[in-house]
C-alpha cells in the first residue's frame, strides 16, 4: 500500500506520540495492549481473538458508551516491524472490509509520529464514515494510544 490515494476516497489522521517507535508498535501489535486503549472515549475494546501476522485475524467488540456492541474484524495484510501495519478492517465476519488502513510510524527525535490512512472503495463510503464521526473518534483514539504508550515507556 502507498500513502498516496485519491483524497476523496481516504481519511488520515497523524499524533506526534511522546514514546518510542518501538513500545507504540508494541501497543498496537498485542491485544492485551490493545484492550487498554483502542477505540474513541467512552469505548472498551474487547478482543476475542488475535494473530499478529501476515494473513492473521484481530477480531474484536467495541462496547459503545451508549450500550451498543460493534463487532469488528482486521486481517494483516503487511507486517513491518515497528515502521509499519496494512490491513482490511470490517465489522461482522463473514462480510466484505469495509476500508483498508495503513498505520505508518516514524522515528522523531525519541517520539513517535503515527499517520494511519484509511482507504475506502468509494467516495460515498469515506463520506458515510466522516459523517458518523469518525475523524473526531480517530483523534481520540490516537490520543489514548500516546497517553498508554507513555505509560509502557515509564515502565
Amino acid at each position: 500500500m502507498s500513502a498516496d490515494y485519491d483524497p476523496a476516497k481516504i481519511i488520515r489522521l497523524e499524533r506526534t506520540m511522546s514514546a518510542p517507535r518501538e513500545l507504540v508498535f508494541e501497543a498496537l501489535s498485542d491485544a492485551g495492549h490493545l484492550d487498554q486503549w483502542w477505540g474513541p472515549d467512552g469505548f472498551v475494546n474487547e478482543t476475542h481473538e488475535m494473530d499478529f501476522s501476515v494473513g492473521g485475524l484481530w477480531r474484536y467488540t467495541m462496547h459503545g458508551p451508549d450500550g451498543k456492541d460493534w463487532p469488528n474484524w482486521i486481517r494483516y495484510t503487511e507486517i513491518t516491524p515497528p515502521s509499519r501495519i496494512a490491513y482490511h478492517h470490517g465489522g461482522e465476519m463473514g462480510e466484505p472490509a469495509h476500508f483498508d488502513g495503513l498505520i505508518l510510524l516514524e522515528e522523531a527525535d525519541g517520539k513517535t509520529i503515527v499517520s494511519i490512512t484509511l482507504i475506502f472503495p468509494t467516495q460515498e463510503a469515506r463520506d458515510a464514515t466522516l459523517e458518523f464521526g469518525a475523524a473526531e473518534g480517530g483523534k481520540q483514539t490516537l490520543a489514548k494510544l500516546d497517553k498508554y504508550a507513555i505509560t509502557l515507556a515509564e515502565r
